[in-house]
């Protein structure tokens, strides 16, 4: 479990638990969130709605919600974030409620989160905001290596400037570990063997993981270089977290991803062939589900695998229909996938879960700012074929018009249009066989060669 690297001309043991982590008991931790609404300046969700969120997070990373405290405020106190009254009232209820973690629903600065925990008095209790939260999950759900090195460069990334007193807390509590898997929330992901860590150590590291993202990049980029080659579209599903994408990718592909009623439960990219209604087949994969605030360092961490989509021919968005909040979680992807550079790719939207609406039906009355989209339900497979068939529609819409004029020595030329194109003439010439259609843009550079646009038929 101890890597050794040599950064910077020299040696440096890091003990990394976030590589492999280590299921043992879990440790539930008794909580308190605490939501703020800045008047004149509403967030997407409302606070009461954000908060319930933060509760399903905080449960996913295995917290007990005990207690919730709100706040409305002109503008977030620069020390404390929230007033010096409401601070006032928090310590106490925190004391009174035997609370183990406070968790704000805003991002902390490091000033704010310091001051906070000086009021509380007490090193035990952590002290995290959305952001913490989130990365904690990520660093449990996080099980292949390039998974690990991103959590752990964005947890690093964040936790740097928090250096005070956060690192020789986490090392005392976890024994070296900063937390492992028996520290609890907010102590899971990278930690050092040593208790007075210093700012250079820790910049090497992260040095060091830019460098090892680097090469993944590099990889990933000779493979995708590889898959234009091939004709076959690619599709990227995109949602909001637990809005059923691995549930869909199971039942399209009988593919066996980990799906659970859970936030973040798979992180990790699935790519699957997917078979289309015309006997034609796309490849579809599975990309890390999006959530209203997502931390800027793990947008900026995982980019390497967000990427993914913006190779894709198409985007499935798949919106969870059921939810309460449905519209503005369909405006917080949209929001993410902008931030990408993703928001042109066309896009068709999958309205899941309409199980579990009354009489399985969409009203659209109910949600007249639901985007359009195919009505369908992942766990039961209603619709999954009206989806299909929406999809292969979109992708004949983005497929190239193209005329050939193929040797007949090259008859595997003709197969790749058949198989990955559509056929709409097709005659048998002096000089070979004449295909006109419309192929997949990732074809035409083997068509190329053959366009009658450079030759004058007979």
């Amino acid at each position: 479990m101890v890597g050794w690297g040599r950064i910077g001309g020299a040696e440096l043991a890091l003990e990394v638990s976030i590589t492999k982590l280590i299921t043992l008991q879990p440790v539930i931790e008794r909580g308190i969130l605490v939501g703020t609404e800045i008047k004149g300046h509403p967030g997407l969700f409302a606070m009461e709605d954000s908060l319930a969120e933060l509760a399903r997070l905080a449960d996913t990373a295995g917290v007990t919600v005990i207690d919730t405290l709100t706040q409305a405020i002109a503008e977030p106190n620069p020390a404390t974030y929230i007033g010096s009254g409401k601070l006032e009232e928090l310590v106490i209820r925190v004391r009174e409620q035997d609370i183990q973690v406070v968790i704000f629903d805003d991002e902390l600065s490091p000033r704010q989160q310091r001051e906070i925990e000086k009021a509380i008095k007490d090193d035990t209790i952590k002290v995290l905001d959305r952001t913490a939260l989130i990365l904690d999950i990520f660093a449990q759900h996080a099980h292949t290596s390039e998974g690990a090195l991103q959590v752990e460069l964005a947890q690093y990334e964040y936790r740097l400037p928090r250096l005070t007193r956060a690192w020789t807390h986490l090392a005392r509590q976890a024994g070296g570990r900063a937390g492992g898997a028996t520290g609890g929330v907010g102590l899971r992901g990278p930690g050092e063997t040593q208790l007075e860590i210093d700012r250079r150590e820790i910049g090497r590291r992260i040095a060091f993981l830019h460098r090892q993202l680097d090469e993944v990049h590099t990889h990933r980029e000779q493979y995708r270089s590889r898959r234009r080659q091939a004709p076959v579209p690619l599709i990227a599903l995109v949602g909001y977290t637990n809005a059923g994408k691995s549930t869909l990718i199971n039942a399209l592909t009988h593919a066996d991803v980990l799906a659970a009623d859970q936030l973040f439960a798979t992180l990790d990219p699935t790519t699957r062939k997917l078979p289309l209604p015309s006997g034609r087949e796309a490849m579809i994969t599975d990309t890390v589900g999006f959530i209203q605030k997502l931390p800027t360092q793990l947008v900026a961490a995982f980019r390497a695998t967000l990427e993914e989509i913006l190779d894709a021919d198409l985007l499935l968005h798949v919106v969870d229909a059921s939810h309460p909040n449905v519209v503005e979680q369909a405006v917080a992807v949209k929001e993410v996938l902008a931030e990408l550079g993703a928001g042109d790719i066309p896009m068709v939207t999958a309205l899941n879960k309409i199980d579990m609406l009354p009489n399985g039906q969409l009203d659209p009355d109910a949600e007249p700012d639901l985007p359009p989209g195919v009505p369908i339900s992942a766990l039961t497979h209603v619709g999954l074929e009206f989806l299909l068939d929406r999809v292969e529609q979109e992708l004949t819409e983005i497929m190239v018009p193209i005329e050939v004029l193929i040797p007949y020595d090259s008859g595997e030329v003709v197969d790749l249009f058949h198989r990955h194109g559509l056929v709409a003439r097709q005659a048998h010439m002096p000089q070979g066989t004449l295909i006109s259609g419309r192929v997949p843009p990732s074809l035409l550079g083997r068509l190329q060669p053959y366009s009658t646009s450079k030759k004058k038929l007979t």
